[in-house]
């Protein structure tokens, strides 16, 4: 039964990651305006045309990799080792958890994003929270 937990948790994140990545490298002029409001939007975008191309790309290299990392975890969904289960989900709450001290320490110091990272903060913990119910899930299962 933890497995099936395992393959839904995987699915959902994968999802969440393919559909943002796509997102960020094909729209993210309307996913900024969505996320951050149009005045914040256009300052994320920069102010000149070299500042506004290099954002852009280093955006789009985001984009991708939250869209890699979706395919990656599609691909993991289909694993039914439950050693492996247990030691990727360690390791997503491990990367969640390190994401929301990255919010805490570093992105709350910049203005521009000052009001967005609460809201961004309770997205890692919920993302983690899956990982965390899932391991705990598994351990009663195992023990019981």
């Amino acid at each position: 039964m933890a497995s099936s937990a395992f393959f839904i948790i995987c699915i959902l994140h994968s999802v969440i990651s393919i559909t943002c990545g796509a997102f960020i490298m094909f729209y993210l002029k309307e996913i900024s305006v969505f996320g951050h409001g149009i005045e914040t939007a256009q300052k994320l975008l920069g102010s000149t045309p070299h500042d506004q191309l290099l954002i852009q790309i280093s955006d789009s290299f985001a984009g991708l990799l939250l869209f890699v990392i979706g395919c990656f975890l599609f691909m993991v969904a289909f694993v039914r080792d439950k050693e492996f289960q247990g030691f990727f989900a360690k390791g997503c709450i491990l990367l969640h958890i390190s994401m929301a001290l990255w919010r805490v320490y570093f992105e709350r110091r910049i203005d521009d994003l000052a009001y967005d990272w609460p809201r961004q903060l309770a997205g890692d913990f919920a993302l983690a929270i899956s990982w965390v119910l899932f391991l705990v899930y598994s351990w009663r299962e195992k023990y019981d």
